[in-house]
């Protein structure tokens, strides 16, 4: 017959299951990695294995035999400023001189293309306003300097410039002031640096309109979002990306409002995403959760090698299967039927997994397995639409230029600058995926405002 326990040992067992509890979560904070969360691998820490880990093939490093000949970029005829030409004036085996008569009976020449840059001098204007004494009156007249052109310094294919190296290479303030100095010649001042990245934001801000109205009635757009920093308080970068726009907005929330502001009141289309609680406004059947977050949801599960590790063994060997079809039906070996039917196998035997996930006796894991099952149609809405990625890749390569610029400038100082980013992010990887010329757009952009012109069409 079991004796009753005192008080005291019932207050010590409820210290001791709290404590558990508590070294549990610890040891699985410090087991988190690239490979079983969303940390990126530059975060790992030491000790974490590595994200991707290849066996060696024993083969020399370098191009391997058969693999397609990539030729230098040839540039074209009108791009050429000076030819060179070498003519042989004998033959190379038998010394007979080559007469004129051999001319015009020569071969497509062999090239070779060397690019310089010439030495870069910036082009000066300079207004002069004279003034003229009246003969009579003695009166001073001076010359009207027109005010549109007092207004501006620094002309617009540099103001692009400036906001170019802002984006892309991510150069400090500081940093843009010593290229301009160093490389072309034109001291600049901080304070300018910061005016012409205003004056730009606000040329971009009609494309940067058109942009996130294009990606909202695409077909299918990846989601996702990234820390961000405004004055030291926490925000938060949002991204949604069709396959020709990306649209950037910043917001101080990571919820459901600030994922309206992005997508708008309407819901169109497929939408690519992770299993963030905000995303839970979408519809089931215009989502598509992403399987490479599963992957690593399942590794969580195998590395916490408690009493659900098996069903972290058994998704992992689901995944694989899943990639395996579709790299199979993205290299065209197979058609989409077939990919449907190769693929509704392993649906039974994941939702099966699920089910028995939850009765495994692991909280961390039945909860995870209660959370997929509620969402489990968007994990099949890929094998039905045909733009419908079955990860957020495509999102997460475009929102790295933005977690790199945060970790180089530690986020902005004021709304001005967020609304910068923003709208030079957006406008940029747009036109990257465009395959236009960023430079040139931002030359015509920020013309067209200085003149009070429309900005020319991005969408």
């Amino acid at each position: 017959m079991n004796e009753p326990e005192c008080a005291n040992c019932v207050r010590l067992m409820k210290v001791v299951a709290a404590l558990e509890k508590r070294v549990q979560d610890l040891e699985d904070r410090l087991g988190r990695n690239a490979r079983n969360s969303s940390l990126p691998p530059s975060a790992n820490p030491p000790g974490a294995p590595k994200p991707v880990v290849k066996k060696p093939t024993g083969r020399k490093p370098g191009g391997q035999p058969g693999h397609p000949f990539h030729s230098q970029y040839r540039f074209p005829p009108e791009q050429v400023k000076t030819t060179i030409q070498h003519i042989p004036d004998c033959c190379e085996k038998c010394a007979c001189v080559f007469s004129k008569s051999h001319e015009g009976k020569d071969l497509e020449p062999r090239c070779h293309q060397m690019v310089e840059l010439p030495p870069i001098v910036v082009e000066v204007t300079e207004y002069q306003a004279h003034g003229r004494r009246c003969p009579d009156c003695q009166h001073l007249t001076w010359g009207t300097i027109p005010s549109e052109v007092r207004r501006h310094r620094i002309g617009s294919r540099l103001g692009a410039v400036v906001s170019y190296l802002s984006e892309v290479p991510h150069v400090s303030k500081r940093g843009i002031e010593e290229l301009l100095e160093g490389v072309f010649g034109v001291p600049i001042s901080l304070g300018a640096v910061s005016k012409l990245e205003k004056e730009m934001s606000e040329a971009l801000n009609t494309p940067h309109a058109e942009v996130l109205e294009a990606v909202r009635q695409a077909k299918s757009k990846n989601v996702d979002e990234t820390g961000w920093k405004i004055h030291k308080a926490k925000a938060w970068m949002w991204s949604m990306a069709s396959n020709t726009h990306a649209a950037f907005t910043i917001h101080f929330k990571r919820d459901q409002k600030a994922l309206k502001s992005l997508i708008g009141d309407r819901i169109e289309g497929v939408y690519g995403s992770d299993r963030w609680w905000a995303y839970t406004i979408l519809p089931v059947s215009q989502r598509q959760l992403c399987w490479a977050h599963l992957k690593r949801d399942f590794q969580k599960i195998v590395d916490r090698a408690g009493d659900g590790a098996w069903v972290g063994w058994k998704g992992l060997r689901y995944v694989a299967l899943i990639f395996e079809w579709w790299h199979y039906y993205k290299a065209g070996k197979c058609s989409r039927k077939k990919l449907k039917t190769g693929v509704y196998s392993i649906q039974r035997r994941m939702r099966r997994l699920l089910e028995a996930g939850i009765e495994c006796g692991e909280q961390k894991t039945a909860r995870f397995c209660t959370n997929v099952l509620k969402f489990e149609a968007a994990l099949w809405t890929f094998l039905d639409k045909k733009a419908v990625e079955p990860t957020n890749n495509h999102i997460e390569r475009i929102i790295r230029s933005a977690v790199l610029w945060r970790k180089i400038g530690f986020g902005c100082h004021s709304l001005n600058g967020c609304r910068f980013v923003e709208r030079i992010l957006t406008v940029i990887k747009t036109l990257r995926l465009q395959s236009r010329n960023v430079l040139d757009y931002l030359h015509q952009a920020l013309l067209a405002h200085r003149q009070a012109l429309p900005t020319p069409s991005i969408a």
